[in-house]
């Protein structure tokens, strides 16, 4: 299996993945860099890895799931404003040929993670 970094989301509230969620990922250590911007599909996950074999690099990162901005769009989200705002997770790449997945359990008003396979 190829390494690459990737994640999903899903929307513990509703009970389902959580589409059209947008992700911030930022290389923060060797050299710090804002690498990409993506938006989950109806799985929840991206269309693509956000870092293919070639892109795997150590270092230290951090995606950042805007969940306020998710659960604001969701039905009746207006009218419950959502505790959480940006969740950002960090982490770090030590084997570059290893594959990271780190996916988001999320409500508006508590998350979790862990790294998957």
């Amino acid at each position: 299996m190829p390494a690459k970094l990737s994640t999903h989301v899903l929307d513990l509230t509703a009970g389902r993945p959580a589409a059209g969620l947008r992700i911030e990922l930022h290389r923060l250590a060797p050299e710090p860099a804002h690498l990409k911007s993506v938006t989950t599909n109806s799985d929840g996950r991206t269309d693509a890895p956000l870092l293919g074999p070639a892109e795997m690099a150590a270092g230290t990162y951090q995606i950042e799931f805007q969940v306020g901005a998710y659960y604001a769009g969701q039905p009746g989200g207006a009218a419950v404003p959502a505790f959480l705002d940006v969740v950002p997770i960090r982490f770090k790449i030590s084997d570059p040929g290893a594959s990271y997945h780190v996916p988001l359990l999320v409500t508006p008003w508590a998350y979790n993670t862990y790294r998957g396979s």
